[in-house]
């Protein structure tokens, strides 16, 4: 079984069945499909707590995501090993990543600027991991 922390605010989008995913480095063990995932919100603090009861992995994928040092507020592109997701895609994608589209800022412009803030511009190299819960 594998534990994922998550971000205070993908709680919700977890807990509404919005999100049923998550992008993360490599790890030394990643999650396999048909096992169960932990999901939590502040896991090694004290205000640790279960987000949902632990979901099932249904797929792991290697995955590029691109963001552009010229236009950093959007991701630029995402990259599986067999296919490229074009513009529209890449919109619901953020959206089933958690990311809302809200007046003035899509849902990738969102995705975008969290992307900045933890990763920077460029290329990160990671797995696409999504579950069905229960």
């Amino acid at each position: 079984m594998v534990a994922l922390s998550f971000k205070g605010q993908f709680a919700e989008p977890i807990v509404a069945k919005i999100k049923r995913q998550t992008i993360r480095a490599g790890r030394k063990r990643p999650p396999r499909a048909g096992e169960r995932l932990q999901l939590y919100v502040g896991m090694r603090t004290k205000q640790c707590r279960k987000i949902i009861p632990d979901p099932i992995c249904t797929e792991v994928r290697v995955i590029c995501i691109t963001v552009d040092p010229a236009h950093p507020q959007i991701i630029a592109e995402i990259d599986f090993s067999d296919f490229k997701l074009r513009e529209h895609e890449i919109e619901r994608f953020a959206m089933a990543d958690g990311f809302v589209a809200t007046k003035g800022c899509s849902a990738r412009r969102a995705m975008g600027n969290f992307w900045m803030r933890h990763h920077g511009p460029g290329e990160f190299l990671g797995l696409l991991i999504r579950w069905e819960p229960n």
